[in-house]
């Protein structure tokens, strides 16, 4: 009986790919390509990165995100191309920060403003930022009040995918509030108590 095995990608797709493994990532952005969720395009290449983790595996407590490459030769009309990029970024805050009317606004343009720092050319953009506010009664009382930041976008890029990745690490540590160039800085305020 033959072994079935998947196609081998396309080549376009694995020059994409390799290009998004050899992106480099400051060293307080801990990334790893993890699989990309099926049935989202018939090639697709995902990494998961966490700022500053305690342990190997563990989500941070200061922001994590994800970060998904989409191929589909076919062009799907939304993407306005064969491409697309899907992500994910997400932190924690302290509650007077959360309750801002304009950190959804703030946090959109810092996805913006990455993209354009690192030169990465895109069109069709989409996303909603959402803000959390929670607070713990009960047992969880203990934990007080908390609250969180999270945004997902898609677009379709152009040219080289490597500035996309780039301005996708520097969101989430921005959000994790690690501007760029405080690489090495201690975190005096991990901004909330950790939630269960």
């Amino acid at each position: 009986m033959a072994e079935l095995r998947p196609p081998a990608p396309s080549a376009s797709f694995a020059r994409a790919a390799e290009e998004v493994r050899n992106t480099g990532f400051r060293d307080d952005l801990i990334v790893r390509e993890i699989p990309a969720p099926p049935g989202l395009a018939p090639e697709a290449i995902a990494l998961a990165g966490d700022v500053r983790p305690e342990a190997e595996g563990r989500a941070s407590d200061l922001g994590t995100g994800r970060f998904i490459l989409l191929h589909d030769p076919d062009e799907p009309a939304a993407w306005e191309g064969p491409w697309r990029i899907v992500c994910f970024a997400q932190a924690p805050l302290e509650p007077d920060i959360g309750i801002d009317p304009l950190l959804a606004d703030v946090t959109w343009s810092w996805l913006v403003d990455a993209l354009d720092a690192h030169g990465a050319e895109y069109g069709a953009a989409s996303g909603t930022a959402t803000k959390t506010l929670s607070k713990g009664f009960g047992s969880l009382a203990a934990e007080g009040d908390g609250a969180q930041i999270e945004l997902r976008a898609s677009w379709s890029p152009q040219g080289g995918v490597g500035p996309h990745v780039e301005a996708w690490a520097e969101l989430v540590c921005m959000l994790a509030g690690l501007p760029p160039g405080s690489e090495g800085i201690a975190v005096l305020d991990n901004r909330r108590t950790p939630r269960g």
